[in-house]
């Protein structure tokens, strides 16, 4: 199946190449040349321009949007409505806020295009690994895409959740556990660090991945973040949140249901901001070991 892919870094890169890979053929466009031409020694077809995109794929298309929430998906799906024609795909794998997604669904469907918000997990991992994608659409339109999220996921990797704007609703709450996650394994091994025993972290998470009932892939992650620096010197304990948490909150406001873990671990990266906390280094260097996010080096560190 031909893919037009919108974005090409650190996530639309590696899917992009996880098609190529599995026989699928991909028109490449991001404003980088040179992640262009990197996507084309992989086999990709470079487009110059959203326009030129378009018009390399051959009808009915299929573009994938791999760009931050926010503006830049805003303006890429917005100039893809002029551009698309009526039986033409747009598939929203980025994290963007569910009720943007149903709004575009709509905008797309009155010039007949389809939309799928497909909600991405695996982070720089899924080009080994697979992605695990949350679909949320119309049936006809997931169907028709079907074979890129086979080819992107894991066995029982991938999931039609319902109409558009659920994929991202279920991605939202999936990384609202992920912030609760990370907090509880945070405080649990800055006990272990702080304790006389001067205890193997490294060697505690990889125990606990062998028949505990806290075992999980966090935990994998964990145990090579601290095997490559158990007491995370010159990680600065500085925890960003990337949305999806503060909407989730925000939704369990608006529907009244309580979620006091996520939300103290949403208000406890907050609190990372003005303090440095060896919790807070731990957080930091396992959101890096999954998703290659920004660590902040204490001054003087390189």
């Amino acid at each position: 199946m031909q893919v037009g892919m919108v974005g090409l870094g650190r996530m639309g890169g590696n899917m992009a190449r996880r098609l190529l890979g599995a026989g699928h053929a991909v028109v490449a466009y991001d404003p980088d040349a040179g992640a262009r031409a990197a996507l084309e020694v992989a086999g990709a077809v470079p487009a110059a321009s959203l326009e030129d995109l378009v018009a390399r794929c051959e009808a009915p298309r299929a573009v994938w949007v791999m760009v931050p929430a926010g503006p830049p998906t805003e303006e890429a799906i917005g100039r893809l409505g002029g551009l698309l024609s009526a039986g033409d795909v747009v598939v929203d794998g980025g994290n963007s806020r569910y009720t943007d997604s149903q709004r575009r669904a709509e905008a797309l469907a009155g010039g007949g295009i389809g939309f799928l918000d497909c909600g991405t997990s695996g982070g720089v991992w899924g080009l080994r690994e697979g992605y695990c994608l949350m679909v949320g659409g119309a049936r006809a339109d997931f169907e028709r895409v079907e074979p890129v999220f086979s080819a992107l996921s894991p066995e029982h990797g991938y999931l039609h959740t319902g109409p558009a704007g659920s994929g991202h609703f279920v991605k939202m709450i999936h990384n609202g556990i992920e912030y609760g996650m990370l907090q509880a394994y945070a405080e649990g091994f800055e006990l272990l660090h702080g304790h006389e025993f001067e205890l193997n972290l490294q060697a505690i998470a990889e125990l606990w991945q062998h028949g505990s009932v806290v075992r999980s892939w966090l935990l994998e992650l964990a145990a090579r973040a601290l095997g490559e620096n158990q007491d995370l010197d010159g990680i600065r304990g500085y925890v960003e949140d990337s949305g999806e948490g503060r909407w989730t909150v925000e939704e369990a406001v608006r529907l009244g249901v309580p979620v006091p873990a996520l939300a103290f671990s949403l208000f406890a990266r907050f609190r990372s901001r003005t303090e440095d906390a060896w919790g807070d280094r731990f957080i930091a260097v396992v959101r890096n070991q999954f998703g290659g996010h920004a660590v902040r080096r204490s001054a003087g560190e390189p």
